[in-house]
């Protein structure tokens, strides 16, 4: 789209929502004052780009900075989910199999007898695995396969 249309559309969506451009000013900030940025759970990213004289490598740093905590909350958030499922699986003494994450996603091979179990135990483990403001919203789908899960 062209230059013009682009600013326009970033202008509205700052004038709607002026806590996100609150929030990556903040955040560039304080990882420009630190040298690194952090997750909900604490996990460091350094940011030495932040400190370049480049603009275009500084600005490859700003993004990094508001990407990072995000991005690194996510996972970290999952992680602490995927732990907490597959201890619960085990001290139920379940044959549900976590095989896969992608992103946000666990796939797991599911006995057709345990099937609502294993919808529940994840919902729950999954929404609850670290407290937000924001409850997280969890879906669940049963297919044989990935693409029949996902449909």
């Amino acid at each position: 789209i062209p230059l013009a249309d682009a600013r326009n559309f970033i202008n509205r969506y700052f004038k709607r929502l002026p806590k996100v451009e609150e929030f990556i000013k903040k955040t560039i900030e304080e990882a420009t004052k630190k040298g690194y940025v952090e997750t909900l759970l604490g996990r460091r990213r350094y940011i030495p780009e932040l400190k370049s004289g480049n603009t275009k490598i500084r600005s490859l740093g700003e993004r990094f900075a508001v990407n990072a905590p995000l991005q690194g909350s996510a996972a970290d958030i999952i992680k602490v989910a995927m732990v907490r499922i597959d201890k619960q699986i085990e001290e139920e003494n379940l044959q549900i199999k976590m095989v896969l994450q992608v992103h946000d996603e666990l796939i797991f091979e599911v006995p057709e007898r345990e099937r609502e179990i294993a919808a529940n135990l994840i919902n729950v483990m999954m929404e609850n695995a670290y407290p937000l403001k924001v409850r997280l919203k969890v879906e669940t789908s049963i297919g044989y396969n990935w693409k029949e899960a996902t449909k």
